[in-house]
């Protein structure tokens, strides 16, 4: 199994295509497949895991196959070790880490890993959720919970991320916030 470092995602508009591009990305070198399905809108996505060098080369060739259908991309080299366990949705919170809620949503699946990885980086916060495409109209959407402070300087950061690309359909701090809406986490 490759060492998960980086993470890299291909946003297709064309779900044979989307199929045919993973095909080629998973022979072109040793990835993980975290994510690949159909999502909201008619459109196919794939998430991989791996090294930086065998990421950045099943994404090359997954874009050299799809070009015409790609809608967004992204490679994360030396991603934030929180963002995989948020994205498998294997994060369980204590009732003391739910001090603030943030969540970041945006446009794209691809918009809110990169955005993300901004937050972790850039703030103490425990990222919870990761949540792309499914059931969201094919947004993305992210949790992350620390303290007040630390929770809008992740949020910030993230929020920045998204902006960049443009795609921030919205950004979210709850100081305080009432714990049944950390009642699935808990």
């Amino acid at each position: 199994m490759p060492s998960l470092t980086s993470i890299g995602v291909i946003e297709f508009s064309s779900i044979g295509l989307g199929y045919q591009a993973q095909d080629e990305m998973l022979k072109a070198a040793s990835v993980n497949l975290l994510i690949a399905r159909t999502i909201c809108s008619g459109k196919y996505l794939v998430v991989l895991g791996g090294t930086v060098s065998d990421v950045e080369a099943a994404i090359a060739a997954g874009l050299n196959v799809a070009k015409e259908a790609v809608i967004d991309q992204l490679v994360l080299a030396q991603v934030h070790e929180s963002v995989f366990p948020a994205l498998g949705q294997s994060v369980t919170l204590a009732d003391s880490q739910a001090d603030a809620l943030g969540i970041i949503e945006t446009f794209s699946g691809t918009a809110v890993l990169a955005a993300a990885d901004a937050a972790a980086k850039a703030a103490r916060v425990t990222l919870f959720r990761i949540h792309i495409a499914m059931a969201l109209g094919g947004k993305g959407l992210c949790l992350m919970t620390g303290s007040v402070a630390d929770v809008r300087a992740g949020v910030q950061a993230a929020s920045a991320e998204a902006r960049s690309r443009g795609l921030l359909v919205s950004e979210t701090v709850i100081p305080r916030p009432s714990r049944e809406l950390f009642a699935e986490y808990i």
